[in-house]
């Protein structure tokens, strides 16, 4: 049916029955689509923030009326189908299904409670795109074309919905409810189960860079990463007392060791919740913080979002109505063993989306942990993680479970950088274990969860963390080693840990963390985790990888800099960099850190060589060997296990 078009403050609309559809100029090269069967919700912005002055350009091209915004132009048929395409090239970038008879309309709204819908956006899909992005999964896969993925928050499952395309164009789904996205041969489907507007965002771009920067302008540029979180971190679960750290600090010294910084995980508290170390195993943290300030160690403090009912700050926050309500039962989500409760129990979980909620929660954070001297979070199990899947049963004070189940690790990471914004600090830095579109605006790093320790898993993360770069997240790590396991007196896990320190040396955050075998008696501490603790051979291997990262140090900066003003992730897919050269799409399993090193990871057990791609373009030389090699062939090179394959541009000044 046709409807009706029309202009109105500098955006298009399409008025058809119920529905009203708005094509407006949102920042550079960029539009931005609503549309709904009620009212567009003119305050919710989503991931998006308020947009740059943008001039565009409205026209009719016949009874289709075009809106251009720089390399960006929709045109809008009377039937109210949209598509998109270069304004100075004229190519298609991206449509929606056509609209014909006894065919599924591109937009559909199926009505719910309460003003809402379940949403569906049709696009069609193209034989030769890649598709990016769309935040960390572990299918191991980076070109996601093909894929059917959950828009849906777990552990080591981070739902980012923005995809950076081969066609040179990117698109966020600009919506925080559970949903799904179909990228199939026949056509593209985005899915949010409980919504009241449909609402997404398309860039235009002549390079990958180019679409990064504008994606960041739209949702925020992380801030610069200060120098001192680019090193090694030293983490294990869990160390159990104030007397451990200290002595795990005062080894590194002892080694002469770089070491940036050491986490206190999980436990340090008396219960879930108290916001304080127990001291009975801390008797002085000041102390400790002033000590290993000296040995120039910075410290990062494990924080949940959940509370135990027998901490000392639950019925403040109870009364005070700051915690996720839920629609029947009790006010519990996760089901959780504390320090002190020898069985697992419900614990509640405060609700970020209020407001006030986030001020009350920083407040407990503040008092008894600020203003001690930490100023690092570890934002654990920020999904939020909760035991049962039951979203429809959370009611929080911005909306319902469905309708906001991907937001809490942003509104979370907030509460930390207003808090820390408020108290006057410029050098903010949250390792969180998920996030949403624009959490890097807020300080948030993550890394890719509770994985196991193989190389299976060691693959998945080479794919993970770079999709994860090209969804606006640039400050990623691991646990080096992997979390769940891990023996360090087996040689095939040594073999691992080698590999993974050789990997983790070229991710933008460097950390090791993980829950090794043997367990103690409790089951909660693990065996130990240092860099000394797999044996002599291990050992020598990993240090080298410390003081490399020490040289790589200005390197590194650089490219942190540069994310911070352009969006550019440091670590991304050789495509990035060489997007004319083709071959370069097909090779998932190495990259690029930053525009010079292009790194090779062995991924399997006992490989001694693996086959290398170097791009077209520049020749590339060994930095093992020092020969140099023409761009566009594909070595077979050594990689012994004191070394993998590593590449730089000839005529580089990296200093490896």
């Amino acid at each position: 049916m046709t409807g009706n078009s029309t202009t109105e403050n500098a955006r298009l609309v399409w008025r058809n029955a119920h529905e009203i559809l708005w094509v407006e100029a949102w920042g550079a090269n960029s539009l931005r689509v609503r549309s709904s069967l009620r009212p567009i919700d003119l305050a919710y912005k989503g991931a998006l923030l308020p947009p740059e002055e943008a001039q565009s350009q409205l026209d009719w091209e016949g009874q289709t009326a075009t809106l251009t915004n720089g390399k960006i132009k929709a045109k809008l048929s009377p039937t109210g189908h949209l598509s998109f395409y270069h304004s100075q090239s004229g190519e298609e970038l991206l449509a929606e299904v056509p609209v014909a008879l006894n065919l599924w309309p591109p937009r559909n709204y199926k009505e719910l409670d309460g003003a809402k819908f379940q949403l569906e956006a049709r696009f069609k899909a193209y034989d030769s795109e890649h598709i990016y992005g769309l935040g960390q999964h572990q299918h191991g896969l980076l070109d996601q074309k093909g894929c059917v993925i959950d828009l849906l928050q777990r552990n080591t499952e981070v739902a980012i919905p923005f995809i950076v395309s081969s066609r040179m164009y990117g698109f966020l789904w600009n919506n925080p409810a559970l949903g799904r996205v179909e990228f199939g041969a026949n056509g593209t489907r985005w899915i949010a189960h409980e919504s009241g507007q449909l609402d997404y965002f398309v860039i235009a771009g002549d390079s990958y860079p180019e679409i990064m920067a504008q994606y960041g302008a739209a949702t925020g540029y992380p801030p610069l990463l200060p120098e001192w979180a680019a090193g090694f971190w030293q983490s294990k679960l869990r160390y159990a007392s104030q007397d451990e750290v200290l002595t795990v600090a005062r080894e590194y010294r002892r080694r002469d060791l770089p070491l940036s910084g050491i986490i206190i995980d999980a436990y340090h508290w008396p219960n879930m919740g108290d916001m304080q170390f127990d001291a009975r195993y801390w008797p002085d943290p000041a102390a400790m913080l002033q000590e290993l300030a000296e040995l120039n160690i910075k410290v990062m403090i494990s924080i949940w979002p959940h509370l135990n009912t027998n901490s000392q700050n639950y019925n403040q926050m109870v009364q005070n109505g700051y915690f996720v309500r839920t629609r029947r039962g009790v006010t519990a989500v996760n089901l959780f063993r504390d320090i002190e409760s020898p069985q697992p129990i419900y614990f509640p979980l405060y609700d970020p989306t209020n407001p006030e909620a986030r001020q009350g929660f920083w407040e407990l954070v503040r008092q008894n942990y600020y203003d001690l001297g930490i100023k690092s979070w570890w934002l654990d199990a920020c999904e939020p993680e909760i035991s049962h899947f039951d979203y429809d049963n959370l009611a929080y004070f911005g909306g319902s479970g469905v309708e906001l189940g991907c937001i809490y690790p942003l509104k979370h990471q907030q509460t930390f950088f207003e808090g820390m914004k408020n108290a006057g600090e410029e050098e903010i830095f949250l390792l969180c274990r998920s996030a949403w579109a624009g959490s890097q605006r807020y300080g948030a790093a993550v890394w890719s969860g509770d994985i196991q320790p193989t190389f299976e898993a060691l693959r998945a993360q080479v794919t993970a963390g770079l999709n994860i770069g090209l969804s606006g997240i640039p400050w990623w790590t691991t646990d080096i080693g992997g979390f769940l396991g891990g023996r360090g007196d087996s040689p095939e896990y040594r073999e691992l840990m080698i590999r993974w320190f050789q990997y983790g040396l070229f991710c933008p955050l460097f950390r090791l963390h993980g829950f090794r075998e043997p367990l103690n008696e409790t089951g909660d501490n693990g065996a130990s985790n240092e860099v000394w603790s797999y044996g002599e051979e291990a050992y020598a291997i990993i240090v080298e990888q410390l003081k490399s990262r020490e040289r790589l140090m200005p390197y590194i900066m650089q490219q942190m800099r540069l994310a911070h003003e352009t969006g550019t992730p440091p670590m991304r897919p050789l495509f990035f960099d060489f997007p004319a050269d083709h071959q370069t799409y097909r090779y998932a399993d190495q990259f690029m850190f930053g525009p010079d090193i292009l790194v090779a990871p062995v991924l399997e057990l006992g490989s001694r060589s693996r086959s290398v791609y170097l791009p077209v373009g520049t020749d590339w030389q060994e930095v093992a060997t020092g020969q140099t090699f023409e761009g566009g062939q594909t070595l077979e090179v050594a990689a012994p296990l004191e070394r993998i394959p590593v590449f730089v541009r000839q005529g580089s000044l990296v200093n490896l």
